[in-house]
């Protein structure tokens, strides 16, 4: 009997059943013991069909399996829907993997969150690990992942322990009375701004982001990430009919490849700086220097040789 994943999966779903069925065929690829499903509700009438086709595929649960539902009825919207969904999740698992219904994963990333959830459970330095790497080969690294300041969101894992720190309405920031200690830790002025910005909108209570409070809570708690040494998750959800991403860059659709097992674990707890600067240029400022035209152009080129080995 094929063996099944011992990690709850929490998959976040909303009104795309294309995306939906094929994350979906992956996780029963792993066959967890425990699903968790998060569903937003429809935002208008026409919604609703596509809103319940996409909970539909959840019946499509052919082996033994817990199946578990926090479905709302009306729409909560990105920033209230995933992070009160992941409350809810958290009130029922101590750890778990984690996929929104656009993000592609490589079967392997499941046994690569797994094993790493139970590697790095009593270190409370590790925060997050993530499914995916934006690098394209151009940072050397001598183990199965690194160690990062961020935490990617597309595909990824964590425990209980870190979820706590979790605040969406980001209090901590707004009672600081020193918030340039958290910007400290930020060398690059762009990327200083970037941030300030970000996190004063959000604790205004304006954008739809649920993601940045996270970025947040692990820098403001000197956490790390975990990022394997290659793309284990393609978002594939970037289109006309996405909610919020609806233009391509660099880091969508980028394909995947399996994980090489055992595991090779870094010696040292250490922030690998170098790759972090990359990550930080192309996928949260999303600005390479010089000729961005020329940049993507060579960036795609070694991403497609780096992928092909």
């Amino acid at each position: 009997m094929k063996s099944q994943l011992a990690t709850p999966i929490v998959f976040i779903i909303y009104k795309r059943p294309e995306t939906t069925r094929r994350v979906f065929d992956v996780i029963a690829q792993a066959r967890p013991r425990k699903l968790l499903v998060i569903a937003d509700g429809p935002r208008n009438v026409g919604e609703t069909a596509q809103c319940q086709a996409a909970r539909a595929t959840i019946e499509s649960v052919n082996w033994d399996c817990e199946v578990l539902t926090e479905y709302a009825d009306t729409n909560l919207g990105l920033k209230r829907r995933v992070s009160s969904g992941l409350d809810w999740a958290f009130s029922q698992v101590e750890e778990a993997i984690i996929l929104e219904d656009d993000c592609l994963p490589d079967v392997t990333f499941f046994r690569f969150c797994e094993e790493l959830l139970g590697y790095y459970r009593e270190e409370p330095r590790i925060m997050h690990i993530s499914g995916d790497n934006f690098l394209g080969g151009r940072v050397s690294v001598d183990a199965s992942y690194y160690f990062s300041r961020y935490p990617h969101i597309w595909g990824w894992a964590t425990w209980k322990r870190a979820w706590q720190r979790y605040d969406v309405d980001m209090r901590l920031w707004k009672d600081s009375p020193n918030r340039q200690e958290f910007l400290s830790q930020f060398r690059s002025r762009n990327e200083r701004n970037f941030w300030r910005s970000r996190w004063a909108r959000i604790a205004a209570g304006k954008g739809h982001s649920w993601a940045s409070q996270w970025v947040f809570a692990c820098l403001a708690h000197h956490g790390l990430s975990i990022t394997p040494d290659r793309n284990l998750v393609s978002n594939i959800g970037v289109g006309a009919d996405a909610t919020h991403t609806r233009r391509r860059r660099l880091t969508h659709a980028m394909p995947t490849r399996p994980v090489n097992f055992p595991l090779r674990h870094p010696p040292t707890i250490i922030r690998h700086e170098a790759a972090d600067a990359i990550s930080v240029r192309e996928a949260i400022l999303n600005s390479p220097s010089g000729n961005r035209w020329l940049d993507t152009a060579r960036w795609l080129a070694k991403s497609v040789r780096w992928q092909l080995g």
